[in-house]
């Protein structure tokens, strides 16, 4: 994953010197479905922003697109599975097989579940997928949503401690 941020940060290499620069590289990449608030924290270390900032600014980038997913996912998945156009009909499928592959765990233990796929922060998991599944569970988007609010704190606190601590030992 690291290796995906480096080639991001890259990307915006021409803004991280600007105010707010490197904060908003932080922000764009917690926003990224795979990456979301791990790979924003680890890029706030990698970047050497403030781990206060970074850690504020990953939670928000990466609470941002949840509510959009829980209204609106499905209805897209649906539209792009009956689309005419190849490429949205196997992409709409490809998103459904990634979270049918997932959902036992939010199906098992429901909300509780829900929280602990998206605290955990482990590949494959987190608000984005978190969501989508919620979402084409049916599940309640209130409760959805208040579900993926702590499992971001948890993921946050977890990727925390690994990209300040453990990252930033073998970065200096």
């Amino acid at each position: 994953m690291e290796g995906i941020i480096n080639y991001i940060i890259n990307l915006f290499s021409g803004i991280t010197g600007s105010t707010f620069g490197r904060e908003i590289v932080v922000f764009i990449i917690s926003m990224m479905p795979i990456l979301e608030l791990r790979g924003g924290l680890i890029a706030a270390a990698l970047l050497k922003v403030n781990p206060i900032v970074g850690y504020v600014v990953s939670i928000i980038g990466n609470v941002i697109p949840v509510p959009f997913i829980l209204l609106f996912i499905t209805k897209i998945l649906d539209w792009m599975e009956k689309s005419n156009i190849k490429f949205f009909y196997k992409l709409a499928s490809w998103i459904r097989k990634k979270a049918d592959n997932h959902k036992g765990q939010i199906e098992k233990y429901g909300y509780i579940g829900l929280i602990l796929f998206v605290g955990i922060p482990l590949p494959g998991t987190g608000a984005w997928t978190g969501c989508l599944i919620a979402s084409l569970l049916g599940l309640d988007r209130k409760k959805s949503f208040m579900c993926t609010m702590v499992g971001i704190l948890i993921a946050s606190i977890i990727m925390m401690i690994l990209s300040y601590g453990v990252l930033s030992n073998l970065i200096d």
